[in-house]
């Protein structure tokens, strides 16, 4: 892979990682309600589904899965609801918890389960994968070993992905900090967590 295919590969991430979708409302949610610095446990849990997403890719998982239509709706309707799920949550808690500004601290077992809540948005997004797969064959030398080239592509990645959505992250925080309103916060909170529904919505009509 020449230096000219990695820098292409890496503009062509970065696009995509710009998009708004479930990674970057989840990472924003999390940011607002827990901090910026809780929030990069759940940005970190998405990173490890995208490594994930290059080993099915390596081992040609993708195609797999998309030649298997009822594990592929399968997966997408689980990855729907749980998007939904979170969404409707986070909705709900708004109407529970005090109207403030200040996240709430988040503890080593709350990390965890942010972490998690990264791992499994990413990982039930069928079509995720299948972009994935479908995306890397294209800066993929054949002449060359393959999976050199995909160490490096999933290095790229995780950077790309990692600075994108810690940026998003953290300037949500900040403009919450900013507002200086008392309800800002909650009404953000309910914001995202539409936008996840409406994520959760769009991945269960979704087609291949």
């Amino acid at each position: 892979m020449s230096p000219h295919t990695f820098l292409l590969y890496l503009a062509t991430w970065l696009v995509v990682a710009l998009s708004p979708g479930p990674a970057v409302v989840l990472s924003v949610t999390q940011s607002t309600k827990y901090g910026f610095r809780s929030s990069l446990s759940g940005i970190v849990g998405i990173q490890c589904g995208n490594l994930f997403f290059f080993v099915c890719a390596a081992l040609g998982l993708g195609a797999v899965l998309s030649s298997a239509a009822g594990a592929f709706t399968a997966l997408r309707i689980l990855g729907a609801f749980y998007l939904f799920y979170l969404g409707a949550r986070a909705v709900m808690r708004s109407f529970r918890r005090p109207e403030s500004t200040v996240p709430a601290s988040a503890g080593p077992a709350k990390n965890r389960s942010l972490f998690l809540q990264g791992v499994l948005v990413q990982l039930t997004n069928p079509k995720a994968l299948l972009f994935v797969s479908a995306l890397l064959p294209q800066f993929i030398n054949p002449a060359l070993p393959a999976p050199q080239q995909l160490t490096i592509l999933a290095v790229g990645t995780v950077v790309v992905d990692l600075l994108v959505l810690s940026s998003y992250a953290y300037i949500a925080q900040r403009g919450l900090r900013r507002l200086q309103s008392s309800t800002a916060g909650v009404w953000l909170e309910r914001v995202f967590g539409v936008a996840l529904m409406f994520f959760g919505l769009r991945l269960l009509f979704a087609r291949k």
